[in-house]
């Protein structure tokens, strides 16, 4: 039977309890620990007849992909927030740690594209819908937001319109997509402009 010197045993436990108390004190990477700041339902639009209703920030991407970004959001550093009201108003916010500003500005881009094509991608695969699609410019905060509608409607159905406010602070993409039935109209673009605003601003406070 082979027997371990008590030496060599001595050097082996040594190096484990080495190893472990490494692996216990090595710092976790503060993208994957810690959640981005974001908005209360205070900072959404005021909604004429009822208050905002603001769901926990959760790791990860929400359940239902945000109209218009399926595809588009990684799963990897995202973390979450659903709002909504007592009638067919609901808001979500979706925010990504990159890897680093120059990945998230990629992410940002690649957001805006595909917000911006969404009412040509959906009437492609939706006949007899009509849909409509509003560029509402950008916003100077941090590393720059731009904020877009949407409006989408087929017949016998009720239209729906949604507001985009996509935004950087460094590494950290933010994106606020706020919804209802109506046209693009309806929207409360003024307000949606300051609500993009504290988004980007409370990501990194």
């Amino acid at each position: 039977m082979f027997r371990r010197s008590g030496t060599a045993a001595t050097l082996t436990t040594a190096l484990l309890a080495a190893a472990t108390a490494l692996v216990l004190t090595a710092p976790a990477p503060a993208t994957a620990a810690t959640a981005p700041g974001f908005i209360k339902g205070t900072d959404l639009p005021p909604h004429p007849t009822s208050p905002w209703y603001a769901g926990e920030v959760t790791k990860g991407l929400p359940e239902s992909t945000p109209f218009c970004l399926e595809g588009a959001l990684p799963a990897a550093g995202s973390w979450h927030r659903s709002f909504g009201t007592e009638f067919d108003t609901g808001a979500v916010q979706v925010s990504v740690r990159a890897a680093s500003p120059s990945a998230a500005a990629e992410l940002a881009g690649t957001l805006e594209r595909k917000v911006a094509a969404c009412a040509a991608d959906w009437l492609r695969t939706t006949p007899g819908g009509t849909a409509s699609w509003q560029d509402y410019g950008k916003l100077t905060v941090e590393e720059g937001a731009h904020v877009y509608g949407v409006h989408t409607s087929i017949p016998d159905s009720e239209p729906g319109v949604h507001l985009y406010g996509i935004g950087r602070d460094g590494s950290t993409v933010t994106v606020v997509k706020w919804g209802q039935m109506g046209d693009l109209s309806d929207a409360p673009v003024a307000g949606f402009k300051k609500t993009t605003r504290a988004a980007v601003n409370k990501l990194n406070p």
